[in-house]
């Protein structure tokens, strides 16, 4: 197994991370932040590894093209991220985590699709169960229902 399948005996990952353990540090590259890390926050409770890398890789791909200025060459692009850009890593993924490095050059090179920087459709906070949109169960008799009345619309 590698370190991120899940053991069917214990179902928690073999590198010790139990589901939903994953997160994400998003780093301020332009050093303004009050933390001496540069981290502005950290997302927690991705569903797993490759959730976490997915939204670190769409959040840096956003930063890229909120820092892209019309005209501006891929090293320009670069140059504008590393002054006010911010950078995801995967907290403890190691060598498994996705990295921005890995990737820059073609971000830069390449204007995003909207599908691509959208990391707020996959950000953990967002994510809601069944139970949750279902909202709380209706314990109320059914005779309300007979005094309801229907409204229809012309």
């Amino acid at each position: 197994m590698t370190d991120d399948t899940i053991d069917p005996v214990e179902g928690a990952p073999e590198n010790g991370a139990q589901p939903g353990s994953w997160s994400v540090r998003i780093i301020d590259l332009s050093g303004a932040s009050e933390d001496e890390d540069d981290t502005i926050e950290v997302v927690k409770y991705f569903i797993d590894l490759m959730h976490a890398n997915a939204y670190a890789r769409a959040y840096v791909r956003d930063s890229i093209e909120r820092c892209r200025t019309p005209g501006a060459s891929s090293k320009e692009v670069l140059e504008n991220w590393f002054a006010f850009g911010e950078n995801a890593e995967v907290v403890d993924a190691g060598e498994d985590g996705w990295k921005s490095s890995t990737e820059l050059e073609d971000f830069a090179a390449t204007p995003a699709t909207p599908m691509e920087r959208d990391w707020r459709a996959i950000d953990p906070r967002r994510l809601v169960d069944d139970e949750e949109i279902a909202g709380p169960p209706d314990d109320d008799d059914d005779e309300d229902d007979e005094n309801r009345h229907e409204v229809i619309r012309h």
